[in-house]
């Protein structure tokens, strides 16, 4: 992928802008993280070159100063709701955040269980915390909220929440992902701070979208086909508008909160430092993209990905038809069909030619690289050992694995394993590899080169099975399938 973002200068510039904002403020800052702390593989993917642990780096330049306070959704917990890059629900991302933060020198001080209004599964996920002596505080569900403020900023609002006990001058509130109450959390926690004399200040730290490029922008776009589930929009901010004369962009649910936000300030300080929900944020990686081409492509890519998961989804029986309709909205906005990429068209084209399931992959180069199903081998399976001889320099025709080791593979799986279907696995098919490179030099060949498939992008005619889709991410493999449910996988 052609990179477009400069990652040096935004982790220098953007650290900088941070450590402006906490010297602003008084007794304790509270930082909302939105997106991902670390593993943020989505702007990597819309920003080329942006690393996915960059706001990890900058937060340990300030890891003696800062906590952090982990936030989760009562209805996430309920509908084991899933971070779809990782393939894990946000309850057990919560307990992985909790050990990765420590691993790396980080301070977690408490888990904040957000929208409670009794979820048994919430309940127990709090006493699950609790045993391994993690303290969990319970905000609740609000009525009328975000718009009745004099509710909402009173006894029977913020006021009826815990009071998160924290210890240090910064307070970072990150959480598994969007829609979990971050907000929420810093804004009651402003109430309770108030409540008790100590002086505290809010920031937001939200990469998407990005305030001072176009609304319609690919990138702002990809941010709304990221989060259709929640139906967020981008926006123009009236509130920047009317007190500067300049058009900036941020979303719904910020522009739903200011009002709020406003309310909890004036309380506090008599009057709100900010103007508007672009001044509350620190965001700077609008600046530092170098390639605007390479970018909108990206972000192109991004949306038609987006596109394909939820049509899946929908085959699959999952009442997602709003945000397939949002998402088709958002690839006219961006002028883009799914011919726009191109290992759909030839995954598809081939697949239209033989009559059989197929797959192909874009390597780095642009080359690309097809397969399809065989009495051996499914076609995703296949497409791992072409692409890999290619990348090795490998003739097509040679044999990486050897055609008498695939039967008792085979064998294995129909009768004692009990499937029904023979053909190996892309899993299966790198076991296979991994074995047969003890002693063939082509099959070493051909394993040192699985990193190359790294952001690699790739397109199959059917759905895979979930064990293939797992083995493509681990490749950290950009993976689309056609919304076809069929046996040969």
């Amino acid at each position: 992928m052609k990179t477009g973002f400069d990652n040096e200068k935004y982790l220098k510039i953007q650290s900088e802008y941070i450590k402006e904002r906490i010297n602003k403020f008084g007794d304790k800052l509270y930082l909302e993280f939105g997106g991902k702390l670390f593993d943020d593989f989505h702007a990597s993917r819309v920003l080329p070159g942006f690393a996915p642990d960059s706001k990890l780096k900058m937060l340990l330049q300030l890891s003696e100063q800062a906590e952090i306070v982990i936030v989760i959704g009562s209805d996430a917990i309920e509908k084991n709701k899933k971070r779809e890059d990782l393939g894990i629900t946000y309850d057990k991302d919560v307990l992985r955040l909790i050990e990765e933060y420590r691993s790396c020198g980080l301070y977690v001080g408490s888990v904040v269980v957000t929208m409670y209004s009794g979820q048994p599964a919430a309940d127990a996920f709090k006493e699950k915390l609790e045993k391994k002596g993690i303290k969990v505080y319970r905000h609740y569900a609000i009525e009328g909220y975000p718009t009745n403020v004099s509710h909402i900023v009173s006894d029977d609002g913020f006021g009826k929440n815990d009071y998160v006990e924290t210890s240090r001058p910064l307070v970072v509130i990150t959480a598994p992902g969007p829609g979990s109450g971050k907000m929420a959390t810093c804004l009651s926690q402003l109430y309770h701070e108030n409540k008790r004399g100590i002086k505290a200040g809010y920031a937001k730290f939200e990469t998407f979208p990005i305030w001072n490029i176009p609304l319609k922008h690919p990138v702002n776009l990809a941010y709304e086909a990221a989060t259709a589930d929640l139906n967020d929009l981008n926006m123009i901010d009236p509130f920047h508008l009317e007190a500067y004369g300049v058009t900036t962009v941020n979303y719904n649910r910020d522009i739903e909160i200011f009002p709020v936000l406003n309310a909890v300030f004036e309380e506090i300080y008599g009057e709100n430092p900010y103007k508007s929900p672009t001044d509350m944020g620190v965001n700077m990686a609008g600046n530092c993209i170098f390639d605007d081409e390479a970018v909108c492509e990206a972000s192109c890519m991004e949306i038609i990905r987006r596109y394909y998961k939820a049509l899946n989804a929908l085959s699959l029986g999952e009442p997602v038809e709003n945000e397939v309709y949002k998402l088709e909205l958002l690839m006219k906005q961006a002028k883009i069909t799914t011919n726009d990429r191109k290992v759909t068209v030839a995954a598809k084209e081939r697949a239209v030619s033989l009559g059989v399931p197929t797959a192909a992959i874009e390597l780095e180069d642009g080359t690309i690289i097809t397969s399809k199903t065989t009495e051996l081998l499914g076609a995703s399976a296949a497409l791992l050992l072409n692409a890999l001889k290619h990348l090795g320099g490998i003739p097509h025709d040679v044999h990486l694995i050897a055609p008498n080791a695939f039967e008792p593979i085979q064998d294995l799986k129909t009768t004692y394993l009990g499937s029904k279907n023979p053909r190996l696995h892309s899993d299966e098919v790198l076991i296979a590899l991994a074995l047969s490179a003890l002693e063939d030099e082509n099959a070493r060949i051909a394993m040192e080169q699985l990193p190359k498939l790294s952001g690699c992008q790739v397109h199959t005619s059917d759905m895979l099975t979930d064990v293939d889709i797992k083995t493509f991410k681990k490749l950290k493999v950009d993976l689309t399938s056609e919304p076809v449910i069929t046996n040969g996988k």
